[in-house]
């Protein structure tokens, strides 16, 4: 015979086997409000129903926080959490970690699968956030080119800080093929290098409205830019799939004008008090250096050290004046010398011979003659005088 089970036994046991179903541990339900009410606890708790069934749900105060509107009793909606067993009742019941009206049913379910699938993909990770420039040089505005989004940002950014210049990339923000539109604006801007900074966004509106913003096209273009986005798509409770991705999200387009730029008026301040900074900092040193220089001034070691200086100054002067009469001394004996070396040369110079009467023979090829050995009778040769030569031919010869 088997052992009987506790209720608590058995309860637990059920608990584990619902916690332990992927189905039940992330679930979408469709139904109607019923009984909701709101505890001092800031917990909610309500039952699901639809025409045949009914199911207990509680949603606790942190993720009721996350609300965008206030539920009411017979509202449509649809609810997402896990499934599983309260253990004291024994009952099943749905743990609410988010809602949404049921006005566009089929739409909500497709925001949540879209969200759900590039959550597990990583595009909402924060590490791959990219930080925002400090000072941006250029920034594409990507939206409707016309109404009250576009003139908003320009005016906020061009208030703020003049000095940014502003693209901007027209594309349709909302119907059939907008979400390509701004995913092709977005990869156009990276490949040519459009700015250093991308604002996404358009006005608020309906679910419909927002749609293209939702569109994992568009997710995937905002994840794989190399530049860093901002969106800012309708107002503060809007909230689309864009938003996850991108790298910083504004809860209006004139907030991400805000944060897109500082204040050039805050630069001012800044730089002022830099400035400041700086300038009492640049006093301190200077008071520093100047006491320090009195000090050296005064001290007995400059007084002792002077005479020592003065006598180092003669002394240099001295052996100065005495290595310029030496180097005077040296160039005047080289040119003595150089003047003997000129006069002996030029008194051996066949030219002084030549001068005094005689000749130098020589051959045809130049040679001089020097024995009457080196020329036959008949051959012609040449006299070179000192003022030119004479062509001669030889008649006769004698030893």
């Amino acid at each position: 015979m088997k052992m009987p089970l506790t209720v608590s036994q058995l309860n637990e046991y059920i608990k584990h086997l619902m916690d332990s179903d992927g189905k039940l541990a992330n679930i979408l339900l469709q139904g109607e409000l019923s009984n909701y009410k709101t505890y001092p606890s800031g917990h909610h708790y309500f039952t699901l129903k639809d025409r045949n069934s009914s199911l207990r749900c509680v949603m606790f105060k942190r993720e009721a926080a996350s609300l965008r509107f206030r539920p009411e009793h017979g509202m449509k909606v649809i609810v997402g959490g896990r499934i599983t067993v309260f253990p004291r009742d024994g009952q099943y019941q749905l743990y609410c970690n988010r809602m949404m009206p049921d006005g566009l049913g089929d739409l909500h379910i497709a925001f949540e699968k879209i969200k759900e699938k590039l959550e597990k993909e990583g595009l909402f990770s924060r590490e791959h956030k990219k930080k925002l420039p400090e000072y941006p040089e250029r920034i594409v505005l990507i939206t409707s080119p016309v109404g009250a989004v576009v003139k908003d940002m320009i005016r906020v950014i061009g208030k703020r800080y003049p000095m940014t210049e502003i693209i901007i990339s027209p594309v349709r923000v909302q119907g059939d093929g907008a979400a390509y539109e701004i995913a092709n604006a977005i990869a156009y801007a990276n490949n040519h290098n459009l700015g250093d900074l991308l604002i996404v966004g358009r006005g608020g509106g309906s679910l419909e409205d927002l749609w293209a913003f939702n569109e994992e096209v568009l997710a995937r273009a905002i994840f794989a830019s190399v530049i860093p986005i901002i969106s800012a798509v309708g107002h503060e409770p809007d909230v689309t799939i864009s938003d996850y991705v991108a790298d910083v999200r504004a809860s209006t387009p004139s907030h991400a004008g805000e944060i897109a730029v500082p204040s050039e008026t805050d630069l001012y301040r800044r730089l002022n008090y830099i400035k400041s900074r700086f300038e009492v900092r640049l006093e301190n040193k200077l008071t520093r250096g100047r006491r320090i220089l009195d000090r050296a001034i005064a001290s007995p070691y400059l007084s002792v050290a002077s005479p020592i200086l003065q006598e180092a100054r003669h002394t240099l002067d001295y052996e100065q004046n005495r290595l310029l009469q030496a180097m005077e001394k040296a160039i005047s004996q080289e040119k003595q010398r150089f003047v003997k070396t000129a006069v002996s040369l030029d008194a051996l110079s066949p030219l002084k011979v030549m001068a005094r009467g005689y000749a130098v023979p020589q051959t045809k090829d130049g040679d001089i003659i020097r024995s009457v050995k080196q020329t036959d009778v008949g051959a012609k040769i040449e006299l070179q005088l000192i003022d030119g030569a004479l062509q001669c031919q030889v008649t006769d010869k004698e030893k």
